[in-house]
């Protein structure tokens, strides 16, 4: 694209003639920078006056990632809430509120009793993150704790978790056949971490997962997959439950996957050997109640 033809800046040049130029330049896309060498201005106020009312080219601007923050804080503003108010909804500093909102008109004050009310809830935030910051130290404290599980602890740990979670044989049924069901991925991960140190082939899994039809189903069936790193081959068809329009779900956020149900094939010497060792567990803990109660 030609340009025009660079200003004469010479005393003589009239300030319409350098303007008239400036625009033409601004009109075909160039930057104040690009203007400013092209037409050998030195002075910005004059730059400024000769691009008085020209719109920037959309090139020349730059995205805001406060401008959405922006734009929310002026609307919650309008409907007439204070600094603090747009603090919580928004998470963001007053100083930048103050600036986003400063030209729009202040709200009414409040009254005593929504001072009263705003002070609890602002008292109860802190409590509900001083509550918090407690609950995740003393779980980081127990995880650091338990540090490296010996092969011995991992075997009961795996017994006791199977014998709560898993499928039991019956003096009227016999299952000998092991299947461990459950909706915690860190459940699902230790078992399979136990059927390792058993020995137990991973050809030997079939998987299944249970969900609810009206969740989804795809996204559930690609999570427990990776989580397993089973081939589409090793699971059976997905099992959906029902939706009783009566019943209220709660499970209902996008971390619900449903649960994944396991089954060993030729288990049921492994059942046996877990089952023997439950009693022992069983055994040893009655022993101590009954040391501890004497």
């Amino acid at each position: 694209m030609p340009h025009p033809k660079a200003a004469d800046t010479s005393p003589e040049t009239s300030f319409e003639t350098l303007r008239e130029q400036a625009l033409a330049l601004r009109g075909t896309g160039h930057s104040r920078r690009r203007i400013r060498d092209l037409l050998h201005i030195n002075n910005n106020d004059l730059l400024n006056r000769l691009l008085e009312g020209a719109p920037p080219p959309e090139w020349t601007k730059r995205p805001n990632a406060k401008d959405d923050l922006r734009a929310r804080a002026r609307e919650l503003r309008l409907r007439g809430l204070t600094y603090d108010q747009i603090q919580i909804e928004l998470g963001c500093s007053k100083g930048s509120i103050s600036l986003w909102v400063r030209d729009l008109p202040k709200p009414t004050g409040r009254t005593p009793s929504e001072r009263a009310k705003f002070a609890a809830q602002k008292r109860w935030e802190v409590e509900l993150r001083v509550r918090d910051e407690e609950r995740q130290r003393t779980k980081e404290s127990a995880r650091l704790s338990v540090g490296a599980l010996s092969e011995r602890e991992l075997f009961l740990v795996g017994v006791a978790l199977y014998w709560a979670e898993g499928s039991k044989d019956k003096s009227y049924a016999r299952r000998e056949t092991m299947t461990f069901v459950n909706s915690d991925p860190g459940m699902i991960t230790t078992f399979l971490a136990w059927l390792d140190l058993m020995e137990v082939d991973r050809d030997r899994l079939r998987f299944a997962v249970m969900i609810h039809e009206t969740a989804d189903v795809a996204s559930a069936e690609h999570y427990w997959a990776d989580l397993v790193e089973a081939e589409p081959s090793a699971f059976y068809k997905t099992t959906l439950k029902h939706h009783n329009p009566k019943t209220v779900r709660k499970n209902v956020n996008e971390d619900y996957r449903g649960c994944l149900a396991i089954k060993v094939h030729k288990s049921a010497d492994l059942y046996r050997r877990t089952e023997g060792a439950w009693c022992g567990i069983v055994s040893d803990a009655s022993q101590r109640r009954g040391h501890m109660s004497v």
